[in-house]
């Protein structure tokens, strides 16, 4: 619970990134007193290992617990999400998850090459 209450205080503070970080994945518990947080760059690791300090503290003490560390890994598996070049592309993966999209693209003669 305190986990998601720091990822909407970040989030409103403009850091999107940690932000994302928090809420992509559940923490991991390394020890009893050891949380991970797992990120899938080294982009988001530099960018989080700046602010972890104040999450710490702040897990701490919502936890009543000082004895509490935080831990960043980097993840293992690959990036599943696709990278759209056009608009095509895009529609025709929607398309696959939802086979309707091709009776209103036809009803409504709609373009989807942009």
């Amino acid at each position: 619970m305190f986990w998601k209450q720091y990822a909407y205080v970040v989030k409103e503070n403009g850091l999107e990134t940690f932000y994302n970080a928090l809420i992509k994945r559940d923490p991991v518990l390394i020890s009893e007193e050891v949380l991970g947080i797992v990120v899938d760059n080294q982009v988001q690791m530099d960018y989080i290992q700046a602010e972890l300090m104040g999450f710490i503290e702040f897990m701490r003490k919502s936890l009543q617990n000082y004895h509490v560390d935080i831990q960043l890994s980097m993840s293992n598996e690959p990036e599943k999400e696709t990278k759209f070049l056009t608009g095509k592309d895009k529609f025709s993966a929607l398309a696959r998850k939802n086979p309707n999209l091709h009776t209103l693209k036809n009803l409504f003669n709609l373009d989807i090459e942009y």
